[in-house]
């Protein structure tokens, strides 16, 4: 036990709890929670095996930590970053980074001065199968990439049927299909072939019950020389997310449903695939507890670093933007705001 890192997961709603369900899974960390509202501390508390529960993270933060990760709403995630990084503490900030610019800069200085790690849990960037296929687009297997497709959606009151309670319902807390959903899609695409360099985003709420926020959503986009687009929603039956990349010399496709990166060179001949064997969604997010805990260890680099994510932030904000003014072409520009 002494050997573990201690771990503060800091907000236990239904991503903190799985974090920490996942931690604890590795069986490579002692882990800790902080939770503000009583009955769900001491739910979570009594359902795990928690070293500690701390009502607040001024309670949290008397005591030396060797990690913490961020999972509550995005709103709060640089005032609470911001914070452990002044305590010395390596960061795992679940995603988006944050909701708007306002003291990211600060937290990037913050991390610099102190020289801590902080990764982003954008979990396609540890899929086994999307790893595999950003290797074999890197390794110029396919030649270089021309197009990427994205395609995702799923049925939201069947897999979260509170969203109508949580913080799902207001943009400036992290809500709507562009900031909850989608922009798993970008961070992929940007993993994938690049930066986003400019996008056009259409965007409404078409089905969903309880919300006035964007269910649906269509995005044209550059990542440099590279055409994509994006197309997403939050109340199909079928629960799919499928990226295709089109390169010089042949076609990579991840499907997530699967497990599988596929692949196709030569016209006329079948898909080829490489499948990961993952049985239940813990098992990709067990993977990504122990790539933290490695990068923790100095033996790995971050999946997705701060910088990473701060350009994923500005690809949210440009398309809620470009929605928000009839699906106007925004390019993707430098924002700093300490």
């Amino acid at each position: 036990m002494a050997d573990k890192p201690h771990i503060l997961v800091v907000g236990t709603g239904s991503i903190g709890e799985r974090h920490l369900r996942c931690l604890l899974r590795t069986g490579r960390a002692t882990v800790s929670i902080c939770e503000v509202q009583t009955n769900l501390r001491q739910r979570i508390a009594a359902g795990y095996t928690v070293q500690q529960s701390f009502a607040s993270l001024a309670e949290a933060l008397k005591q030396p930590w060797d990690g913490a990760v961020i999972a509550t709403p995005a709103d709060t995630h640089i005032p609470i970053a911001v914070l452990c990084a002044q305590a010395d503490i390596p960061l795992l900030i679940e995603k988006p980074l944050a909701v708007d610019v306002a003291g990211v800069a600060n937290l990037q200085a913050l991390v610099q001065a102190h020289r801590l790690s902080v990764t982003i849990a954008y979990i396609y960037r540890v899929h086994p199968a999307l790893v595999a296929m950003r290797q074999a687009i890197q390794s110029g297997r396919f030649g270089h990439p021309v197009q990427l497709v994205a395609v995702g959606g799923q049925h939201f009151p069947t897999y979260r049927p509170g969203y109508r309670q949580t913080y799902y319902t207001d943009h400036g807390r992290g809500g709507g299909g562009i900031q909850d959903g989608l922009t798993h899609l970008f961070n992929a695409g940007e993993w994938l072939v690049g930066p986003i360099t400019r996008l056009a985003a259409d965007a409404a709420h078409q089905v969903l019950d309880g919300v006035e926020v964007e269910d649906t959503v269509d995005v044209i986009a550059r990542h440099g020389s590279v055409l994509a687009s994006y197309s997403f929603n939050q109340h199909q039956a079928p629960n799919e997310t499928v990226i295709t990349v089109i390169c010089q010399r042949g076609t990579t496709r991840f499907d997530l449903q699967r497990h599988a990166f596929r692949w196709m060179a030569d016209p006329q001949t079948d898909w080829q695939e490489q499948c990961a064997e993952l049985q239940q969604r813990d098992d990709w997010f067990t993977i990504q507890g122990n790539t933290w805990l490695d990068v923790l260890a100095g033996g790995a680099a971050p999946p997705c670093t701060l910088e990473e994510g701060w350009q994923t932030l500005k690809v949210n904000r440009a398309a809620l933007a470009s929605a928000a003014a009839g699906g106007a072409m925004w390019q993707i520009v430098e924002e700093t705001n300490a």
